[in-house]
């Protein structure tokens, strides 16, 4: 009798495993529901996501709808090929120090050292390029290291000392303004060549129409590449995977996109190099972050700290790593934000640059609380920021509105990413 009662309970614990692993089967993964349901799969995601409060880019592409409509009623010239063509170029300084600023928000911390250390590499560059005869491309080359190098010592005051990251950046933030200004001199201000490297880096435009055509071919033919042979070692691995006709969708819709772009940017001057750069670079450190067991070392940090250590992650060599980057990105951030103004002066660095960095990266979706966030946030984000601002000069309004407009968005966001939390955990996601 007490055979039948165990077999029983084995069979009851059994057809409960069974119960739930099928549960889990039809939840683990959004591909499934598209393989079986299509459009209603995606409806049923989409639903799903919502309720869980895994909202990703969505509000912030909304947004960014929004605001072009809005400005565009209000002022005509907004969507004309040259005010997105200088949009684009501008934002490209604060975007590369905003994807530094991902890197760190990913572990849960913050720097604040990165407006001072863009104005002070770029000042170093001018200085080596131009008062030591340095060719620029050694003083480029110095200047980003040299950034690097701060960021890494900053690292180590927090990973290796302890020290708070708030505190450390803080007090780098003061140093390297200090060091700034010490670099630049009485004359506060290292004129550079508009035709040299630095100079060009925002004002080269590739001409010919082939190159804005051809990178819109490109971008779409690699993501379609890539999706495809990505879904075909999923499905000989036995794990789900999007069917043909979500990467035909997907593809289309990419490139809609960037022909469109290509379409404006050859209507004006042509393909901006500073536009170039700073996708092949969000390319690249998106594929470490997402690809590589270094970026899931940085995500796993972000999750939880102690976990990651006993799981075997050098928590120090990452933590130092990561704000090596930051400093790396606020020096090449900085250059770029040189080449705007074609010189290095003692304004580099100050104002509303830091907030703006930090900013585009939150508003592009990157949480404030660690763990989630890509570095294409930071191209959404800065986009965001400077179509606001760009807009709003159309239309002649004062600074100190630019100011509480742009803080309002960025309060915004950030009470959006704490819902989604709570969402989440209440979800049971999180």
């Amino acid at each position: 009798m007490s055979i039948d009662k165990t077999s029983a309970t084995a069979q009851d614990h059994e057809v409960l495993n069974t119960e739930a692993a099928a549960a889990a089967v039809t939840a683990v993964d959004p591909r499934l529901l598209v393989q079986e349901q299509g459009l209603a799969g995606y409806l049923t995601e989409f639903r799903r996501k919502l309720k869980a409060g895994e909202l990703g880019s969505l509000p912030v592409i909304l947004g960014l709808i929004a605001i072009c409509v809005i400005f565009q009623s209000l002022n005509s010239a907004f969507l004309s090929a040259q005010n997105i063509s200088d949009i684009t170029v501008t934002m490209v300084g604060t975007g590369m120090i905003s994807v530094g600023i991902v890197f760190v928000l990913l572990l849960g911390e913050i720097d604040l050292s990165v407006g001072s250390v863009s104005g002070a590499s770029s000042a170093l560059a001018a200085v080596l390029a131009v008062n030591q005869g340095w060719p620029e491309w050694a003083a480029v080359l110095f200047a980003v290291a040299a950034g690097a190098l701060i960021g890494a010592a900053h690292g180590f005051f927090f990973a290796v000392l302890g020290a708070p990251a708030f505190a450390v950046t803080l007090a780098g933030l003061l140093f390297w303004l200090g060091f700034m200004l010490q670099t630049l001199g009485e004359n506060g201000t290292i004129n550079l060549d508009s035709d040299g490297l630095i100079g060009k880096l925002t004002t080269y435009f590739f001409t010919d129409v082939a190159a804005a055509y051809g990178l819109a071919a490109v971008v779409t033919a690699v993501f379609f590449i890539t999706s495809f042979l990505g879904n075909r070692r999923r499905q000989a691995a036995g794990i789900p995977f999007r069917p043909l006709s979500d990467t035909i969708l997907r593809t289309v819709l990419l490139g809609v996109v960037s022909f469109a772009a290509a379409i404006m940017y050859n209507q004006y001057k042509g393909l901006p190099l500073a536009t170039v750069i700073f996708l092949v670079f969000l390319v690249a450190t998106d594929f470490v972050l997402r690809r590589t067991s270094y970026g899931r070392k940085i995500f796993a940090l972000g999750g939880s700290v102690e976990a990651s250590r006993r799981a075997g992650i050098n928590v120090t060599a990452v933590r130092i790593s990561v704000f090596a980057i930051s400093g790396g990105f606020a020096a090449i951030g900085g250059l770029f934000l040189a080449s705007k103004i074609a010189s290095a002066n003692q304004s580099a660095g100050t104002g509303d640059l830091l907030m703006n960095a930090i900013a585009a990266a939150v508003i592009g979706g990157t949480s404030l609380f660690g763990g989630r966030g890509r570095t294409w946030n930071a191209l959404l984000g800065v986009l965001v920021i400077v179509s606001i601002q760009y807009g709003l000069q159309l239309e002649s309004i004062a600074e100190p509105v630019k100011y509480m407009i742009t803080a309002g968005v960025l309060l915004t966001t950030v009470v959006i990413d704490s819902i989604t939390r709570k969402t989440q955990k209440t979800a049971g996601r999180a």
